[in-house]
């Protein structure tokens, strides 16, 4: 699907965090700079936190947590994560992240590809984000579960 603007990405958000349910798994796919956090924002906006919550990147915190009208939203990014001394799959688990989605949080991953099994298999959707023709494209290519309930 072609993104040409950041009004698309936002439908595109908005079109996900309708399609989600309690314990989903989707994980945000694409090179630095891709498009990943914005297009988690417009889902968690979607999913029903106001625009007086800011919507940043957990690159530094790894997750932050969203209180929505759905339930606990949880936005996670494990770039950070990929080069540790520790297993990628122990860090992960020291999130606690798999148990949270056990008890119904929707996740949100960045960088998450290489952990699918430690936050518990089963992805919802994956969104892969890439540069389009023009400089303000994405592309976006979604597989699973959920990919027909938002492009359809």
């Amino acid at each position: 699907m072609l993104l040409r603007s950041r009004r698309d990405t936002v439908r595109l958000g908005q079109a996900i965090g309708r399609a989600l349910r309690p314990g989903d798994l989707v994980l945000l796919s694409g090179d630095l700079g891709a498009g990943k956090t914005f297009l988690a924002r417009s889902i968690v906006r979607a999913r029903g936190v106001t625009g007086r919550v800011r919507v940043g990147s957990p690159t530094f915190s790894l997750v932050h947590e969203y209180e929505s009208s759905q339930g606990l939203l949880l936005h996670a990014d494990l770039y950070r994560l990929r080069d540790g001394a520790v297993s990628l799959a122990e860090e992960v688990r020291r999130l606690g992240l798999r148990e949270q989605r056990a008890d119904g949080a929707t996740l949100l991953v960045e960088w998450g590809e290489t952990a699918e099994d430690a936050l518990g298999g089963d992805v919802s959707l994956l969104v892969r984000l890439s540069p389009g023709s023009l400089p303000q494209e994405r592309v976006a290519t979604l597989d699973g579960v959920r990919a027909a309930a938002v492009t359809g």
